[in-house]
């Protein structure tokens, strides 16, 4: 399991390739500066090599561009899948001053954003795929309370009770835990991202 732990944000996550196959299919990447946080989720059309070529693609300009914003850093992803097999792509950036989430999402990635005081938000995603062809994106910007929590993660899962999952005092880690030992599938690739703004 991954994790990130900063002054304002705790961050876990935790992936697994579909049973048999070398390469993982998704792709993800996270990182905070004093300002801001930004994740990446991206999903390689199918599974294998090509899969995890076209998702970590999508990670590699997220690396370079994620001082920009998010319209930015979608086009940016893209770009790079032009004459790769294309992804769903999820992008979101979290500004702590301004207490924002701006949140970009190409396919079947889902998010859900659970404030401290009771109130689930699921923005639904565009759908389709990233290819380098021009695309459409829609980004949406939310509020959040101090101590929200997120959780992001590609197909390879099916929640049911997600707000029961999120809700509750429970540290970060202990739900990271919870859904490694209770929600795991082997038949696809599957990623998640869980976290809390402190």
């Amino acid at each position: 399991m991954n994790h990130l732990i900063k002054d304002n944000i705790e961050v876990y996550a935790y992936q697994t390739a579909k049973e048999g196959k070398a390469f993982c299919g998704d792709s993800y990447y996270f990182v905070a500066t004093d300002d801001y946080f930004v994740c990446v989720l991206a999903d390689g059309l199918g599974s294998g090599e090509y899969a995890y070529e076209a998702s970590h693609a999508c990670v590699e300009a997220v690396e370079k561009y994620h001082h920009e914003d998010v319209d930015t850093i979608m086009k940016h992803c893209n770009e790079v899948l032009l004459h790769k097999r294309g992804a769903a792509v999820s992008v979101f950036k979290v500004y702590f001053h301004a207490r924002e989430f701006v949140y970009s999402c190409v396919g079947n990635i889902r998010f859900f954003l659970y404030s401290s005081k009771g109130k689930l938000t699921y923005p639904l995603p565009v759908t389709g795929y990233l290819s380098g062809k021009p695309q459409t994106y829609h980004t949406q910007r939310f509020s959040f309370d101090p101590h929200s929590k997120f959780l992001i993660f590609s197909d390879g899962y099916d929640f049911q009770g997600i707000k029961s999952l999120l809700k509750g005092l429970f540290p970060v880690k202990m739900i990271a835990e919870e859904i490694i030992a209770n929600h795991a599938k082997s038949n696809d690739d599957a990623t998640f991202i869980v976290g809390s703004l402190l």
